[in-house]
């Protein structure tokens, strides 16, 4: 089942962001490479593509899990988690229906 993964950031955290981004991108590939991963990316700050110094308020990640729990759990080990780069993470089951 997918499963939606939504975390916010705390304040000010593009610089543990840019610092921990590496090993947050390797989980994904991770999850790609599996054909997990529907889709994954930040929320910017401001409105725009590319945010500079304003960063990003926190992310969305949609992928397939084999339950909630398994879900969870994956999101609690993300390097951003860790980290300190997000206030806090909220995991729900997903269901695609466009496109």
């Amino acid at each position: 089942m997918l499963y939606a993964i939504i975390a916010e950031d705390i304040a000010n955290s593009l610089e543990k962001r840019m610092n921990t981004r590496p090993a947050h991108l390797a989980r994904l590939t991770e999850l790609q490479i599996q054909g997990r991963l529907l889709l994954a990316g930040p929320f910017p700050s401001i409105d725009s593509i590319d945010p500079g110094p304003a960063g990003f308020s926190g992310s969305l990640i949609v992928a397939e899990f084999s339950d909630l729990a398994s879900a969870k759990s994956w999101a609690e080990a993300d390097p951003f988690v860790s980290a300190g780069v997000y206030a806090s993470v909220k995991v729900k089951p997903f269901r695609k229906t466009l496109p």
